[in-house]
């Protein structure tokens, strides 16, 4: 509990941290300034602004700590980091007390040594700010590399493109560069270069050729996103379907190759258009569109094109949370908070009447048997499912086997048992079942 107070607070940091860098520029920029004559009088406002800075350092340079104790830095840029904060604080507070009558009385401080003891701390406070910019962007963000950087030339063709340099890297980059990057490792795995990813991090290789199964990068990326060890965590956008699949056929296909263009590698009429489409070459064989999360929906022509606004907002009275996913045609993401209290009859009849319209459906741990949920067949375009940590049993499968749309539903935690994994594992178009904490078998997991 402790920690994930920390853990939270520490997240303030980013916000905290640019007060005393305001404050204290705002207190060199007076002191210089006050060296004119029209603007002498904004020296009497240099001590107040350095009290500012001075507290504003220290609560920054606390939530840091706080911050620090949650993330996989680099220790040396995190050292620097920390340390020229802390000295930014101390020599902020220093000079306050230059300006105090107390400390005039002893000792006077002549107007160019402080004007120079006020830039020394700005140039300190640059130096601190550059260090925590490496933590977060990494340590080549601003360098000279940037400046001279020549961006990779996009393919023309799917056929000249390169599976690892034009397509899986500068995704990875992309969704997972944040947190697995120089400066910031986050289980100290890098996705920068496949060096890195053969290497692996905590948890061993990132990336095995030939066995996306025994990858610790695809196992990471297909988990049910409930799932605490989710990649990308933290609530950044996951991949979209067709980006798994080409980092599926990547690693096993394509034995996880660097320099070979798709042309050359056996096997890849079927992954050619997904490249294609996330290259924006076109040649997608099927309709494909992203929501506004990200992720990838292969448009049912069984959904309804639009959903009565009305009916939305019922359920959103009766405390259901719900996101439109994509408007055309209207799909629905709908949660009951856990632990809600609501019984089935008060929302039932109210998800039947968008039942063809709800796409991700979330009734985890409200205490609903396999009884209440028999009117899950009437939601018949439902694709994912989550219904963990509810006291359900093996009869709820005989309620979703009509579900042609079911890809992957979530039944963690409840009394399921192998014949009810079985049956679904076997029902059209289900991919996954999770089962964790039951009485079935847990490879799913």
């Amino acid at each position: 509990m402790l920690l994930n107070i920390f853990t939270f607070a520490g997240r303030l940091h980013p916000l905290i941290v640019h007060l005393p860098i305001g404050f204290l520029l705002l207190a060199v920029l007076f002191d210089l300034l006050g060296y004119t004559k029209k603007y002498a009088h904004l020296r009497s406002a240099v001590p107040l602004t350095l009290l500012a800075g001075f507290v504003m350092a220290v609560l920054a340079c606390v939530f840091g700590y706080m911050l620090s104790l949650s993330g996989d830095y680099d220790r040396t840029t995190l050292s620097h980091h920390k340390l020229a904060g802390i000295g930014l604080a101390l020599i902020a507070g220093l000079l306050f007390l230059l300006t105090t009558r107390r400390f005039k009385a002893v000792y006077t401080v002549t107007p160019t040594l402080f004007s120079t003891l006020l830039v020394g701390l700005f140039g300190l406070m640059g130096y601190a700010g550059h260090q925590g910019g490496n933590l977060t962007h990494g340590s080549d963000y601003l360098t000279m590399a940037v400046l001279t950087y020549r961006e990779r030339p996009k393919p023309t063709s799917v056929e000249q493109a390169m599976i690892y340099e034009d397509v899986v890297q500068p995704m990875l980059v992309k969704k997972c560069g944040q947190c697995h990057q120089p400066g910031k490792l986050k289980g100290n795995l890098s996705v920068q270069n496949l060096k890195s990813l053969l290497k692996g991090g905590k948890n061993g290789p990132a990336v095995v050729a030939g066995k996306p199964d025994e990858s610790e990068l695809y196992k990471r990326i297909t988990m049910d996103p409930a799932h605490e060890k989710f990649m990308p965590a933290d609530g950044k956008p996951p991949l979209a379907k067709k980006e798994v699949e080409i980092i599926h056929w990547w690693i096993e296909k394509a034995m996880a190759a660097e320099g070979a263009p798709i042309a050359a590698l056996k096997d890849n009429a079927a992954i050619k258009p997904k490249v294609a489409a996330w290259l924006g070459l076109g040649g997608a064989t099927a309709p494909e569109e992203e929501n506004e999360a990200g992720i990838e929906q292969h448009i049912n022509p069984d959904i309804p094109a639009a959903v009565d606004p009305g009916l939305v907002e019922n359920l959103r009275r009766k405390g259901l949370m719900v996101r439109i996913m994509l408007q055309h045609p209207a799909m629905l993401d709908v949660t009951l908070p856990a632990g809600s209290g609501k019984s089935i009859g008060d929302i039932k009849d109210d998800l039947a009447k968008v039942g063809k319209n709800i796409i991700w459906l979330n009734l985890s741990d409200n205490n609903f048997s396999d009884t209440d949920l028999a009117f899950l067949g009437q939601l018949t375009n439902l694709e994912k499912l989550r219904l963990e940590k509810n006291p359900i049993a093996d009869g709820i499968s005989d309620h979703l086997a009509a579900l042609k749309h079911l890809e992957a539903v979530n039944l963690n935690e409840t009394r399921i048992s192998a014949v009810c994994v079985n049956k679904l594992e076997k029902t059209q178009g289900v991919k996954r079942v999770y089962s964790w904490k039951t009485a079935a078998p847990q490879a799913a997991d």
